[in-house]
């Protein structure tokens, strides 16, 4: 994949990922041992499990190592498919949860009309991934999420409230780029979408490495019936 490039649907907007996979490569396994404790995600977890029949489709968008979210779902009867931009995380994620089918790419390539297909989902799971994005692509990356789902399917996401853009941040011991939104902001840009909000969580998060604490939003929401058609 192009670190920049002018795409259908994103006509008017540069795509950049500079340094951005190759954070994730390096950071690989230690970013389990960065975040042991994450309740909220496990919790936004459950609601899918509780809301979908066994042998749903999901997505799990931003994967990671797969661990908990992949390994979840699979673990209760979902056909789980994962996507990241790492390969090393993608391998990662083989390793942790073979049950589950994983593809190094980046959401763009999804788009409607984009160079890669996965079929449609019942749920997306998007768990820290859009924070990897800047604002302008975000509403995006949203209106890919909802292509993806079958009327009336399910999302869930989280986000680091924060109000900055495509700002950088060390992580880890590696250089990255993250973008975030202030609760009620994020609240909107949901809805925008096409997105009903049917839960809202938040969770103050201190993690095992010298960084501050952060906010977690987490946000369980249904395709709005407007946007299902």
């Amino acid at each position: 994949m192009d670190n920049q490039r002018s795409a259908g649907g994103y006509d008017n907007l540069w795509i950049n990922r500079e340094g951005q996979a190759e954070a994730f490569d390096a950071i690989g396994a230690h970013y389990d041992a960065a975040f042991p404790h994450k309740q909220g995600q496990v919790s936004a977890g459950d609601w899918l499990i509780r809301s979908l029949p066994t042998g749903s489709r999901v997505l799990d968008l931003g994967c990671g190592t797969g661990v908990p979210t992949s390994r979840q779902l699979v673990a209760s009867g979902f056909e789980v498919v994962g996507i990241d931009l790492s390969g090393a995380m993608v391998k990662l994620s083989q390793d942790c949860v073979p049950g589950a089918t994983f593809h190094q790419m980046d959401i763009a390539d999804l788009r409607p009309g984009g160079p890669r297909e996965l079929g449609q989902f019942d749920a997306v799971a998007a768990f820290f991934s859009l924070l990897m994005l800047p604002r302008a692509e975000i509403p995006l990356a949203l209106l890919t999420i909802r292509n993806l789902l079958v009327p009336g399917g399910l999302f869930a996401l989280s986000m680091v409230e924060a109000d900055v853009d495509d700002f950088p941040i060390t992580f880890l011991g590696n250089n990255i780029r993250v973008s975030g939104y202030l609760r009620e902001d994020l609240r909107t840009i949901i809805a925008e979408a096409g997105f009903q909000i049917v839960k809202e969580t938040s969770y103050t998060c201190a993690t095992a490495i010298d960084m501050p604490p952060e906010e977690q939003i987490f946000l369980c929401c249904r395709m709005s019936p407007s946007r299902s058609g």
